[in-house]
């Protein structure tokens, strides 16, 4: 992410009797990258798209006379929820974040905020399966977080331990929602996170608990990850292992392998299996991916066993 450029805002709040202003610079970051990527398979062949960066993000703040600090982000997103109707399909997530030392950080998001579970509920592999992108893809299930919710960050009370809650108030067709999880990094190179916390979403109630490992020895990196939703009173309970280890050739290029199964009730299990190679040459990084997927809904139907493979370009400046 490239800052482009700062922005100074100002309000101008009364008429020509009495007038009050409130100023404050925002940041304005965004990146530039193009991308092809061709997916086909069984009877099915999507073709190839090409694609390149169309994300802006707007970030500012700074510190109160009293001490805290308040940051604002706030997310642009060509295509982003356009199903709302056109007024809103440029704007994505938004959110305020208010912190101390001695009381932790407390952030507010209007739009796309993470419950405590999912902010570490992402497979070790990267979830390949998002790569696919076909609605008929069986995914894990997901974990509060959304509009109008809440995260906490606890301040640190033990080096290299992170705990992180978070709270989703009663909204339209769902109860209140409730997260919790750590992350401990006191080893060198071991990163290890847990998290549970329900989802009380009508027709999707239950609990999900995410856990996931990290370790780095010298050029190797290996990652496990284990997410399972148990939903009240059915059988489409389901669970998603995932791993990857990654070898870093050089200080320019690196190469990973990684792999993912998605298990929901009696379905058949989805498959997936990624290798990604990374070079990164005078500011310039090139990706190339080859992902394979089988039975992505769950079945053995022939158009939903999928290959992948992409091209990615990136520029820093």
């Amino acid at each position: 992410m490239n800052n482009f450029k700062k922005i100074g805002l100002s309000a101008l709040a009364g008429s020509l009797v009495a007038t009050s202003s409130f100023a404050g610079e925002m940041s304005v970051a965004g990146s530039a990258s193009l991308g092809l990527e061709h997916i086909n398979g069984g009877a099915a062949n999507a073709g190839k798209s090409f694609s390149m960066g169309n994300q802006l993000t707007f970030t500012g703040g700074g510190e109160l006379d009293n001490g805290l600090n308040v940051s604002l982000s706030f997310i642009l997103d060509q295509g982003d929820d356009a199903t709302d109707g056109i007024a809103k399909a440029p704007f994505d997530s938004h959110s305020v974040t208010i912190s101390s030392d001695g009381l932790g950080s407390l952030k507010f998001s209007g739009e796309g905020g993470s419950s405590a579970v999912s902010a570490i509920d992402g497979t070790a592999a990267g979830d390949i399966f998002d790569l696919f992108d076909i609605a008929s893809t069986v995914h894990p299930t997901g974990v509060g977080g959304g509009s109008n919710s809440m995260f906490y960050t606890f301040p640190s009370m033990v080096d290299g331990l992170a705990l992180t809650a978070s709270y989703t108030p009663t909204g339209s067709g769902t109860d209140s929602a409730t997260s919790y999880a750590a992350t401990y990094t006191g080893v060198e190179g071991l990163s290890v996170s847990y998290g549970v916390g329900d989802d009380t979403t009508v027709g999707n109630k239950g609990e999900g608990t995410a856990l996931k490992a990290s370790y780095a020895m010298g050029s190797f990196t290996v990652a496990y990850s284990d997410y399972s939703f148990d939903t009240t009173g059915t059988s489409s309970d389901d669970d998603t292992t995932s791993y990857k280890l990654s070898y870093t050739v050089s200080d320019e290029l690196s190469v990973t392998y990684g792999s993912e199964t998605v298990e929901r009730g009696t379905l058949k299990d989805g498959e997936y299996e990624k290798i990604s190679a990374s070079y990164t040459s005078g500011g310039m990084t090139l990706t190339a991916t080859m992902a394979d997927a089988a039975n992505m809904d769950g079945t053995t139907t022939a158009t939903q066993d999928r290959e992948l493979w992409a091209l990615g370009l990136s520029f820093a400046f």
